[in-house]
């Protein structure tokens, strides 16, 4: 499989949501395959919150993919066929402009000062990409969780350049629970004495502590409560293999691991913009206001959801796919059992391949 990466530098800047204006910017990008001739088998992943442009196979650090498991030869999304690319959005913290990076109009970090963006601003931008890349019209824009709300925003925003949208493990708008779940995150970041009001950078330290309780708040999201009680039960963690000191379970344990971990590489501002722009994304008012938003559309749309998942339940689909029923939008609405919960759309299983492999192939 051919893996390229490279920065693209947009001089010409960008208008955010909020009025504001980046001067210039840059998008760390990954593609894989290469683009057909009449560059008509192009294939646009949207990572989702904690993603980022390294989608599939092995980096220089020997990392995987997120989505190594459905993206390559001969894989769901075959890249043997298609074209695909995926970018670290805005605001993140893996190349692409936002906090950690230098402010060009003053040669000093952004840090705290790194404006808040949109899921329509990460729509526009991959828009300026493509059309630096080329391609007029997508032939699948898809992700999962925050990726599948940008996948739904692309339709909706640039109907004449997609072909075809995956929605997985998605919604139309952030629920309560989900906003509430994401401020207890934010505050345990904000109250780690190290974050210096969002200055950490300049202060030479990193609220490692409020990332990762962060992290592991919400890691329980991403998890079902079924796959918790097959994986770990109340079993208790061997004394040779704790993290912590002050662990008693398996549970716990795993929890510090993947929080301990993420504190490493995640950086505490692009976390704070990253969930506030899932709790900002809202086409759906109500029930009316998401079919006159999707009234639009000329995508073929295919909607998944999981069994397991209580962060964006099956039911959350269910609303786009009567939206996109109402108005005479083609699309297919599928809820697969998944025994990881939310995080279920990263995961291969038979059906869920098929699925997706079918629907580019239609």
């Amino acid at each position: 499989m051919k893996i390229e990466t490279n920065i693209f530098d947009f001089d010409e800047g960008i208008v955010l949501e909020n009025g504001t204006k980046l001067s210039s910017f840059k998008l760390m990008v990954e593609t894989y395959g290469e683009l057909n001739e009449s560059k008509s088998n192009g294939v646009l992943l949207c990572h989702a919150f904690s993603g980022n442009h390294h989608a599939a196979g092995k980096n220089a650090d020997g990392l995987v993919g997120w989505w190594d498991q459905l993206v390559g030869p001969d894989k769901a999304i075959d890249t043997n066929k298609f074209f695909v690319v995926c970018c670290n959005n805005l605001g993140g913290c893996s190349g692409s402009s936002g906090p950690t990076e230098i402010n060009p109009l003053s040669d000093e970090i952004y840090g705290k000062n790194f404006p808040q963006v949109s899921v329509e601003d990460w729509v526009n931008s991959q828009k300026m990409l493509s059309d630096r890349l080329g391609i007029s019209k997508w032939h699948l824009v898809v992700g999962g969780s925050l990726g599948g709300m940008q996948a739904l925003q692309w339709a909706i925003s640039y109907p004449d350049f997609v072909n075809k949208a995956g929605i997985l493990a998605a919604a139309a708008k952030s629920s309560t629970q989900n906003i509430a779940m994401n401020e207890v995150a934010r505050e345990s970041i904000r109250k780690d004495p190290n974050f210096c009001n969002g200055d950490y950078i300049k202060n030479n330290k990193r609220p490692k502590d409020g990332i990762k309780a962060a992290r592991m708040l919400g890691h329980i999201t991403y998890l079902s409560e079924k796959h918790m009680n097959l994986r770990f039960g109340r079993k208790y963690q061997e004394e040779g293999s704790k993290v912590s000191g002050n662990v008693d379970f398996e549970v716990e344990n795993y929890l510090q691991y993947k929080g301990e971990k993420f504190s490493e590489s995640f950086d505490a501002n692009s976390y704070i913009i990253m969930t506030k722009a899932m709790d900002g994304y809202d086409i759906a008012t109500d029930s009316k206001t998401l079919e006159k938003n999707m009234a639009n559309i000329k995508a073929s749309l295919l909607i998944i959801g999981f069994n397991s998942d209580w962060l964006y339940p099956p039911a959350r689909g269910k609303e786009i796919q009567i939206a996109a029923i109402n108005q005479n939008i083609k699309s297919s609405y599928i809820v697969l059992d998944g025994e990881q919960g939310h995080d279920s759309f990263l995961f291969h299983s038979e059906k869920y391949s098929k699925a997706i492999k079918n629907f580019i192939g239609s």
